[in-house]
């Protein structure tokens, strides 16, 4: 499902086989077309979906998703990391709903400065070693202009993850998964029926 929710309330949604920027934009031109006007948005990191905002409405505040970041970052570091620099890569991550931008931006460019010849470590073949720690700090690079618009705009009242979307996910799977029997159009219309009233 592809779901365009504000202030508790689905806006618009439609079953995708997969998340494509041409459904995302597909899903706007509805909105445009009902009336909806755009003061914020809030993004869950997907590629692309960035580019597509600032293309289309320059200048709309992005806020992109920290507990979707923070899940990057622990794909790429696990749950358990071994190195040091891992290590203090995730206690990093820890601080940012808790840190502003430059305090968090500060930490991050100080932690890449400390491990910097780590990081420059290359085996026999002249391959990074820590390939998927350097691509954890590119992500945190990229994404750090969009992890703490929420903050640069009080009065938006932004939220800073996706979390509002996310958690009724959950809730609406599991009402879902109670009624597992159902047939594949029996059950769209219950998901449908679902969407409508929340």
């Amino acid at each position: 499902m592809l779901v365009f929710r504000a202030e508790q309330r689905n806006l618009y949604w439609r079953f995708i086989t997969t998340e494509t920027i041409d459904d995302i934009t597909a899903g706007l031109d509805v909105l445009e077309l009902r009336g909806y006007h755009f003061k914020s948005v809030a993004i869950d990191g997907r590629k692309g979906v960035i580019t597509l905002f600032e293309t289309r409405y320059p200048g709309l505040p992005i806020q992109l998703c920290q507990f979707h970041q923070a899940q990057i970052i622990r794909r790429y570091t696990t749950n358990r990391p071994k190195t040091e620099c891992g290590q203090a890569l995730k206690c990093l991550m820890f601080m940012l709903t808790q840190a502003d931008h430059e305090q968090f931006s500060s930490m991050l460019f100080s932690l890449r400065e400390q491990y910097k010849e780590f990081l420059k470590e290359r085996n026999e073949q002249g391959q990074f070693m820590h390939r998927r720690l350097r691509s954890a700090f590119r992500s945190l690079k990229t994404n750090l202009p969009y992890l703490f618009t929420y903050k640069q705009f009080p009065k938006l009242n932004m939220p800073n993850t996706t979390n509002s979307c996310d958690g009724s996910f959950a809730h609406w799977k599991q009402k879902v998964k109670i009624h597992r029997g159902l047939r594949h159009k029996r059950r769209n219309k219950m998901i449908n029926y679902l969407l409508n009233k929340s």
